[in-house]
């Protein structure tokens, strides 16, 4: 028999660390952004963000540009777009709703794409509950909610549903890192005419650069890698449900770094959501085993 601490339960503990380290760095990373928003407006900070968060990744993953097909360059097209109206969109949230409610807006995006994908009827109680979530976090009236900021944070949810789709696309047509690399690429490239514009002479800061550089390593590449450590220990139901709970640390890094208060009504929501995310995972997860497994997993990466 198994004791309770023997080297698996170890290593699972281990990787749940990963995982909340991982949100963390997320959400601290999302809190620099908003301070930095001032200076350098949310789409200076998409574009800083793009491009150091290439930087790095090309540094890592140095990919190979020969061999590829027509249809693997589209697939890195479409992601590195979709990069950039991901985190273009979620940074406009941002900057006119609190931090956990633009997460928690933001992660209907993957949940609906569970929901659709599940053949459970159990799905349809899952989007009920995120529904009722939604609607409470207009803590009673969405009004006192920006709708233009609802509606960059319902955009960031439909684009992070794409992002799962085309990172599943471009894992099967590209090894390793390199068709990520060569995603973020394309979307620090597309993001430079608004983003210079947005930012302006700001862009000659060093600190401010600097900054910029930290919000990338926290948000993209300390989070990306402690994940797939955390992936090679943990089964992909058990670190989707962990990732459900981003709009709580989101909540969580929002009230103690940016003074960002939620209602009891708003929490509840938020809390309501989370509890759908976990329910469609678990049911998915049930429905993975009785059928044929998918043809590949996609790291869905969160972008805050």
């Amino acid at each position: 028999m198994t004791r309770g601490g023997g080297p698996g339960n170890r290593g699972s503990s281990v990787a749940v660390l990963f995982v909340v380290v991982g949100l963390a760095c997320q959400e601290v990373g999302a809190s620099l952004a908003v301070l930095l928003f001032p200076q350098l407006g949310p789409l200076g900070m998409v574009m800083l963000r793009l491009v150091f968060s290439a930087l790095i990744l090309l540094a890592i993953a140095r990919p190979r540009l020969r061999g590829h097909s027509a249809r693997g360059w589209r697939a890195v097209g479409l992601f590195g777009l979709v990069l950039v109206l991901m985190n273009g969109l979620f940074y406009l949230a941002l900057e006119r709703l609190p931090l956990g409610v633009t997460v928690t807006i933001e992660v209907l995006g993957p949940l609906t794409l569970s929901i659709l994908a599940s053949r459970r009827a159990s799905a349809l109680v899952w989007a009920a509950l995120a529904l009722v979530g939604v609607v409470a976090l207009g803590g009673g009236g969405w009004d006192r909610l920006d709708l233009l900021g609802v509606l960059y944070a319902l955009g960031a949810a439909a684009a992070w549903a794409f992002y799962i789709l085309c990172s599943a696309r471009v894992g099967r047509e590209f090894p390793r890192l390199d068709g990520l690399a060569l995603a973020m690429v394309v979307g620090a490239v597309l993001s430079l005419p608004l983003g210079i514009a947005d930012a302006g002479s700001a862009l000659l800061r060093v600190d401010l650069l600097a900054l910029a550089a930290a919000v990338a390593v926290l948000s993209s590449t300390i989070p990306y890698a402690l994940e797939l450590m955390a992936l090679r220990r943990l089964p992909a139901a058990a670190f989707a449900i962990l990732m459900s709970l981003g709009p709580a640390t989101a909540s969580i890094a929002g009230f103690f770094l940016l003074g960002q208060h939620l209602s009891l009504l708003e929490i509840a929501g938020i809390a309501l959501v989370i509890a759908a995310s976990i329910g469609a995972v678990r049911a998915g997860a049930r429905g993975a085993r009785r059928d044929a497994p998918p043809e590949g997993e996609a790291l869905a990466e969160p972008i805050g």
